[in-house]
């Protein structure tokens, strides 16, 4: 049974119909990439899973329990984690007050943070430091060890190398590749050869509709019709 299954999903900003009938499935212990240009509804379909804009047709289930348009916290509370484009930490807060923040309550503190920093030795250089004042690849970083130390089963990334130097979206995508020895990732990305170096299978997006899947191998940058869906 997939950790995550998305059944013919139909999602609407208003009235304007975004998803057409998208469906995938996320294996536990798995790396899933969606790709696709801008605006074909990837992040959309994020957003669908954790309830943040329901479908109005189509199921989403978790784990075997069907979430479709759940509460946002219920689905987190279950294991869902997003890891969003704007990253969102608190800005005013200290690295670690912002891992703190993001470790359940019944959780080892001390613990989140040995693990935050052992995979992101970047933050554990800066642990007083406010996050505000760190560079936008620390920012990631810390955006993806809030999402690890949460505990979730099951991590939303979206678009983690956007707008970073290309050492830096190395530097995230080393840590995404520990971070996935340990959860299953749902990942948004643009970079086509970073998202096949991560990803085990992979979903393309187009106007809504999933145009092609398959498995994630490097001889997936140089497809010619994948190129042309993203280029185009």
């Amino acid at each position: 049974m997939p950790l995550l299954s998305v059944e013919d999903i139909h999602t609407y900003y208003g009235e304007s119909h975004i998803l057409e009938g998208v469906s995938l499935s996320v294996d536990r212990g798995e790396v899933v990439a969606l790709i696709g240009r801008n605006g074909v509804g990837k992040t959309t379909t994020l957003r669908s899973v954790l309830g943040l804009t329901a479908p109005r047709e189509g199921t989403v289930r978790f784990d075997g329990v069907d979430i479709t348009g759940r509460p946002t916290n219920e689905i987190a509370r279950r294991g869902v984690g997003w890891i969003p484009e704007e990253r969102r930490v608190f800005s005013q807060l200290t690295v670690a007050e912002n891992i703190r923040i993001a470790t359940p309550t019944d959780a080892d503190t001390a613990a989140a943070l040995e693990l935050a920093y052992d995979t992101f030795p970047a933050l554990a250089e800066r642990p007083t430091a406010k996050a505000g004042a760190l560079s936008g690849g620390q920012q990631q970083m810390l955006a993806i060890a809030r999402g690890l130390v949460g505990d979730n089963d099951l991590l939303l990334v979206d678009e983690p190398s956007e707008g970073l130097a290309p050492q830096i979206v190395a530097d995230v995508a080393a840590a995404l590749a520990d971070v996935a020895r340990e959860t299953t990732l749902l990942l948004v990305e643009q970079n086509l050869p970073l998202a096949m170096d991560l990803a085990d299978r992979f979903y393309l997006l187009d106007n809504g509709r999933v145009v092609a899947d398959g498995e994630a191998t490097p001889a997936v940058t140089d497809d010619e019709e994948i190129r042309g869906y993203l280029s185009a």
